[in-house]
Protein backbone atom coordinates (compact mmCIF):
# COMPACT_ATOMS: atom_id res chain seq x y z
CA UNK A 1 0.00 0.00 0.00
CA UNK A 2 1.20 3.76 -0.61
CA UNK A 3 0.26 7.11 0.68
CA UNK A 4 0.33 9.46 -2.16
CA UNK A 5 1.00 13.65 -0.76
CA UNK A 6 1.38 15.82 -3.58
CA UNK A 7 2.27 13.10 -6.51
CA UNK A 8 5.00 11.90 -4.21
CA UNK A 9 5.02 8.79 -2.05
CA UNK A 10 5.73 9.48 1.25
CA UNK A 11 4.92 5.75 3.10
CA UNK A 12 4.85 2.59 1.11
CA UNK A 13 4.72 -0.99 2.38
CA UNK A 14 2.96 -4.30 2.33
CA UNK A 15 -0.75 -4.42 3.11
CA UNK A 16 0.03 -7.44 5.65
CA UNK A 17 2.88 -5.19 7.55
CA UNK A 18 -0.10 -2.12 7.97
CA UNK A 19 -2.48 -2.23 11.02
CA UNK A 20 -6.30 -0.90 10.33
CA UNK A 21 -7.69 0.85 13.21
CA UNK A 22 -11.14 2.96 13.00
CA UNK A 23 -10.80 3.20 9.22
CA UNK A 24 -7.20 4.03 8.93
CA UNK A 25 -4.05 2.62 8.01
CA UNK A 26 -1.13 2.98 9.83
CA UNK A 27 1.90 2.03 8.25
CA UNK A 28 5.24 0.12 9.82
CA UNK A 29 7.15 3.02 10.86
CA UNK A 30 10.34 2.22 8.43
CA UNK A 31 8.00 2.21 5.70
CA UNK A 32 7.73 6.19 5.78
CA UNK A 33 9.75 8.64 4.23
CA UNK A 34 10.20 10.90 7.52
CA UNK A 35 12.13 13.67 5.32
CA UNK A 36 7.91 14.68 4.31
CA UNK A 37 7.11 14.63 8.06
CA UNK A 38 7.45 17.01 10.33
CA UNK A 39 6.15 17.45 13.91
CA UNK A 40 3.22 19.10 14.72
CA UNK A 41 2.82 21.21 18.39
CA UNK A 42 -1.28 20.46 17.67
CA UNK A 43 -2.14 18.42 20.71
CA UNK A 44 -4.75 15.26 20.96
CA UNK A 45 -4.87 12.37 23.65
CA UNK A 46 -7.49 9.25 22.78
CA UNK A 47 -9.38 8.29 25.08
CA UNK A 48 -8.35 4.34 24.75
CA UNK A 49 -4.72 4.74 22.21
CA UNK A 50 -3.13 7.51 24.27
CA UNK A 51 -1.22 10.75 23.45
CA UNK A 52 -1.07 11.17 20.40
CA UNK A 53 1.68 12.77 17.52
CA UNK A 54 0.68 14.64 14.90
CA UNK A 55 2.91 15.48 11.91
CA UNK A 56 2.71 18.22 9.03
CA UNK A 57 3.38 16.74 5.60
CA UNK A 58 5.18 18.21 2.88
CA UNK A 59 8.38 19.50 2.01
CA UNK A 60 10.28 23.14 1.45
CA UNK A 61 7.81 25.77 1.83
CA UNK A 62 4.80 22.93 0.97
CA UNK A 63 2.93 21.36 4.21
CA UNK A 64 -0.37 20.24 4.71
CA UNK A 65 -0.85 20.44 8.20
CA UNK A 66 -1.93 17.53 10.56
CA UNK A 67 -1.97 14.75 7.99
CA UNK A 68 -0.26 12.46 9.86
CA UNK A 69 -0.25 11.32 13.38
CA UNK A 70 1.04 8.16 15.15
CA UNK A 71 1.16 6.97 19.07
CA UNK A 72 4.53 6.68 20.39
CA UNK A 73 3.52 5.13 23.76
CA UNK A 74 0.04 3.67 23.26
CA UNK A 75 -1.81 2.89 26.35
CA UNK A 76 -1.39 -0.65 27.17
CA UNK A 77 -5.09 -1.25 27.09
CA UNK A 78 -4.91 0.03 23.31
CA UNK A 79 -1.88 -2.50 22.28
CA UNK A 80 -4.25 -5.39 24.12
CA UNK A 81 -7.44 -3.89 21.65
CA UNK A 82 -5.67 -3.97 18.40
CA UNK A 83 -3.94 -6.95 19.31
CA UNK A 84 -0.98 -5.67 18.03
CA UNK A 85 2.41 -3.27 18.85
CA UNK A 86 1.17 -0.27 17.35
CA UNK A 87 3.80 2.37 19.06
CA UNK A 88 5.19 5.08 16.21
CA UNK A 89 2.94 3.45 13.28
CA UNK A 90 1.55 6.39 10.94
CA UNK A 91 -1.79 7.15 9.57
CA UNK A 92 -2.66 9.42 6.96
CA UNK A 93 -5.54 11.83 5.81
CA UNK A 94 -6.86 14.65 4.13
CA UNK A 95 -4.27 15.61 1.81
CA UNK A 96 -2.60 12.34 1.56
CA UNK A 97 -4.13 9.42 -0.36
CA UNK A 98 -3.86 5.97 0.82
CA UNK A 99 -4.21 3.06 -1.63
CA UNK A 100 -3.54 -0.46 -2.65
Amino acid sequence: MKAVWNGTVVAEADKDDLIYIEQNWYFPPASVNQDFLRKSDTPYVCPWKGVCQYFDVGEGENWSKDNAWSYPEPKEGAVDIVHKDFANYVAFWRDVTVSE
